[in-house]
């Protein structure tokens, strides 16, 4: 590590892996500097634009909402866009990043999500209004929107899926983020089929394959409980 005034230049290790050349993936180092308020995708960016511009990864709305930027920092799953660097050096200085564990790799930190949204759509996370909707809006109780609120917030992002270790055994495992859009559907009293919805819930693959390790809790970046 160097120092520059308020900056400084810190090793990120990012895992690498293309299929078309490679064996097998492999940690590369790289040198940023960087300031207090750099973030990982920050220094993801700053490598690709400056150093090697065949580094792939996800990211978009850089504010932790479109959720395309998840990847495991340190061992652990996080989202890049709203964490520091500063927050996850060790006392080399340094952080690796590889890609959500669990799903096949297509390129560097981007993770094939098939099984991720296969899952997803077995609750049919949609709302299924009943036949005789209402002539004006429906009516909830301001206890039944706020039951609601914890679920809206899931972005999607598929970090407890990766961290849940029951899907890495289990690719047939519906998964916390299908459990908890269905928890959702549940409790929302605009919906039709929430007897259909517990059917699928209670299947052989559905909640009660969960293990209670709660790694799903400890990923999430919006600390939601599935």
């Amino acid at each position: 590590m160097t120092t520059n005034g308020s900056s400084k230049t810190v090793t990120i290790r990012v895992q690498r892996f293309n299929p078309d050349v490679d064996k097998k993936p492999y940690l590369k180092a790289y040198t940023v500097q960087i300031t207090s308020d750099t973030t990982i995708l920050d220094a993801l960016a700053e490598i690709k634009a400056t150093q090697d511009g065949s580094l792939t990864f996800r990211r978009s709305c850089r504010h932790a909402i479109c959720g395309s930027c998840a990847m495991n920092v340190n061992g652990r799953n996080t989202l890049v866009c709203n964490q520091r660097v500063n927050a996850h050096l060790d006392k080399k200085e340094e952080l690796t990043i590889r890609p959500l564990p669990y799903l096949p790799i297509i390129k560097d930190m981007v993770v094939d999500r098939t099984s991720f949204w296969t899952q997803y759509l077995r609750v049919k996370p949609w709302l299924v209004p009943p036949d005789d909707i209402p002539e004006k809006e429906f009516r909830m109780t301001p206890e039944e929107v706020k039951a609601l609120h914890d679920a809206e917030k899931c972005i999607m992002c598929g970090a407890c899926y990766s961290a849940c270790t029951v899907t890495a055994l289990n690719k047939n495992y519906i998964g916390p983020h299908a459990l908890l859009k269905a928890s959702l559907r549940v409790l929302d009293p605009r919906d039709s089929i929430t007897s259909e919805r517990l059917v699928e819930i209670a299947s052989a693959d559905g909640a009660y394959r969960c293990h209670t390790i709660f790694n799903c809790i400890d990923a999430c970046p919006k600390k939601l409980n599935p």
